[in-house]
């Protein structure tokens, strides 16, 4: 009995030990929150122009999104110890050589192919190997934790870059960040090993969903795309994340032109905690009541606020709005993965939570760009309100139409 206890600490303590890596590799990311500020660097320093330093980003994101479906399928594989330290040393190789390479094609592929690839390596491997390390009733809290290192990395990574940049230039600013990511990321993804004896974990119980598959498959690429289930969820994921991303892209804006004043940017370091909290916080309420029944709640909520959202014009109100959509925004990266791998199995999360991450990468460069192009058209955001607001009810009656159709497979079954 003593030494089944013993046993049963010692996991634990090496489990939690996988997810506080997680998170710090997640932190480590953060960087490429802070690109807003290279790039202001770039057009009053350097002289490029506006779109020249955009480049670098969109490539970045492009890259890291769609890195995520063969990173997780890796992983799966090889490991999530052998994939995360390849993307330290691309992340850190990355940015050391943007530091010399100070040009538009030079950091669209040092900083957007190079990077990007490896902070897509590196959330692939993640999250997937810490909920290896718990039952399922935990799946949505490790997840969320796990994830919050991301969202809460804007806090500390804009005012860490400012600082370089006004101290030691732009070039030696990537240089130094190269230098500590590759050396951070690496060494933390010596901690991302899976457990020895996953037995008690492997189950896929849930409250909601009857799994589709469970055990390691040859192809399961090809059992995501077949499965109706898969589409149902990439549906849930692109209506939260292109709502989402749609007003979270353009806040600072917002805020001047709704109150007409310039407080964006403590608007957005102040929404940074909402959307790093929303994550483990909806993973604790999405373990106690239900994937579904979470994810139900953020979009109506959701499309309440954008509903209201252009008639708050001072600052009080649009915290409170941009609260409540980052909260909920940062939510669905502790609920979607859960609740993926409940269908489909904790062995196979690496491959489906990457090819579902797809439907963020669309929202990611679509979602922004088209409420800007909505901007130029109308000259205000009220559209841009009303679109996200649709979307959210679209998946608010997609919640609920899985919801009870999984209800009503689990009691055919039973």
């Amino acid at each position: 009995m003593m030494n089944q206890k013993i046993k049963q600490h010692a996991t634990v303590s090496r489990g939690v030990a996988v997810v506080l890596a997680g998170f710090g590799i997640n932190l480590a990311f953060g960087v490429l929150y802070a690109w807003s500020i290279f790039a202001k660097q770039l057009v009053d320093v350097y002289h490029w122009q506006s779109a020249e330093a955009s480049f670098p980003y969109t490539i970045a994101i492009l890259c890291f999104a769609l890195t995520m479906l063969p990173a997780g399928y890796l992983q799966d594989r090889l490991g999530a110890k052998r994939i995360a330290t390849l993307s330290g040393l691309l992340t850190g190789t990355g940015l050391l050589l943007s530091g010399f390479w100070l040009t538009p094609t030079g950091l669209s592929i040092t900083f957007g192919m190079c990077a990007g690839i490896g902070i897509g390596l590196g959330y692939a491997s993640a999250t997937p190997i810490a909920i290896k390390w718990f039952p399922p009733e935990r799946k949505g809290l490790v997840t969320g934790f796990v994830v919050a290192g991301f969202g809460l990395s804007t806090l500390y990574m804009a005012p860490l870059a400012n600082k370089l940049l006004n101290t030691i230039g732009l070039a030696n600013a990537f240089k130094l960040l190269g230098v500590l990511f590759l050396f951070i990321v690496t060494i933390l993804a010596q901690f991302l090993v899976p457990p020895t004896n996953t037995s008690s974990n492997d189950t896929n119980e849930s409250k909601n969903e009857v799994p589709i598959f469970s055990g390691k498959q040859n192809n399961p690429i090809r059992v995501l795309l077949l499965s109706p289930v898969f589409y149902r969820l990439w549906l849930l994921f692109l209506c939260g994340s292109m709502g989402g991303l749609m007003i979270i892209g353009h806040l600072s804006k917002i805020a001047a032109i709704q109150s007409g004043e310039n407080f964006g940017f403590i608007l957005v370091a102040c929404t940074a905690i909402f959307n790093a909290s929303g994550r483990p916080i909806a993973g604790v309420i999405s373990d106690k009541f239900g994937r579904y029944q979470t994810l139900f709640m953020i979009f109506c909520l959701e499309s309440i606020v954008f509903y209201f959202f252009d008639s708050f014009n001072h600052f009080g109100s649009l915290l409170i709005g941009a609260a409540v959509v980052t909260f909920c925004y940062g939510s669905l990266f502790a609920v979607m993965p859960a609740l993926i791998s409940e269908y489909f199995g904790k062995e196979n999360l690496g491959t489906s939570y990457g090819l579902l991450f797809t439907a963020w990468g669309f929202a990611g460069i679509f979602g922004p760009m088209f409420a800007g192009k909505l901007f130029d058209l109308y000259h205000h955001y009220t559209v841009s309100y009303r679109i996200a607001m649709f979307l959210c009810l679209i998946g608010a009656l997609n919640t609920a139409f899985s919801y009870f159709l999984e209800r009503r497979k689990k009691n055919l079954i039973t």
